[in-house]
């Protein structure tokens, strides 16, 4: 029973005190509203300033939340599509449509760091699919085929890539393909500075190779005839 009366007592102890709290603090409220509606005409510019202070203070703080967020969701989106793109195989590649190649090519050259990438192709694209500058400065076209993997490029192809660089002024010349080059192609590709990307290079480049790392292998990596006879044999059962 006596611990009851002690508790009962403390209780209304805490009451009795935050009532005293509350009645203090309506009292501050309307002491602080007497003396602004008294004093208006000297503190207003004052009330003013701070008004708008609080009003900035606010949106500042609602402007940079949510440039944090959107950074966040950038980054993310940034990561999720790496890894898509890392996930990519050739066959999905193979499946793709003419304009879905050439954005695929488009962004791995902005995955590598090149900057002012857009895909120009279409009617009238005078022989470049994509365009861009690369991370040292050069500027370069793209022409994209995404043929079968049992058709091959012909060298009158690379002459039209050949022209365009010319038309564009550009200073590299790129073909890539999801198939292989013939001999007359690559022979011409070599002689007139064109990197060749046939579809083992554009597996290296899916897989993260950048770009400019193929030039020093450009030409190479078809095989002998021995691999040109197993080409065949596996694109055309």
């Amino acid at each position: 029973m006596a611990k009851q009366r002690t508790r009962r007592s403390s209780g209304r102890k805490q009451r009795e005190r935050r009532r005293r709290l509350r009645l203090a603090g309506i009292s501050v409220i309307g002491l602080l509203l007497i003396a602004l509606i008294l004093f208006w005409a000297k503190v207003w510019p004052y009330v003013l300033g701070i008004a708008l202070l609080a009003v900035v203070g606010v949106a500042g703080g609602h402007l940079w939340r949510t440039h944090r967020r959107l950074r966040r969701e950038d980054l993310q989106w940034r990561a999720e599509d790496q890894v898509r793109s890392g996930r990519r195989t050739l066959s999905e590649v193979d499946a793709m449509s003419g304009t879905e190649f050439e954005e695929f090519v488009a962004g791995l050259c902005r995955r590598d760091g090149c900057t002012r990438v857009q895909v120009v192709g279409g009617a009238g694209d005078n022989g470049a699919d994509v365009r861009g500058v690369m991370p040292d400065g050069r500027s370069f076209v793209i022409q994209c085929k995404r043929y079968t993997p049992s058709s091959a490029i012909a060298s009158r192809e690379m002459r039209d890539l050949l022209g365009a660089r010319v038309h564009f002024k550009a200073d590299l010349a790129v073909f890539v393909t999801t198939t292989r080059f013939t001999r007359p192609s690559v022979d011409f590709a070599k002689d007139n500075h064109i990197l060749a990307v046939h579809r083992d290079h554009l597996g290296l480049w899916n897989s993260g190779t950048a770009l400019p790392a193929l030039a020093d292998v450009n030409g190479a990596g078809q095989g002998d005839r021995r691999h040109q006879v197993r080409w065949k044999e596996t694109y055309n059962p």
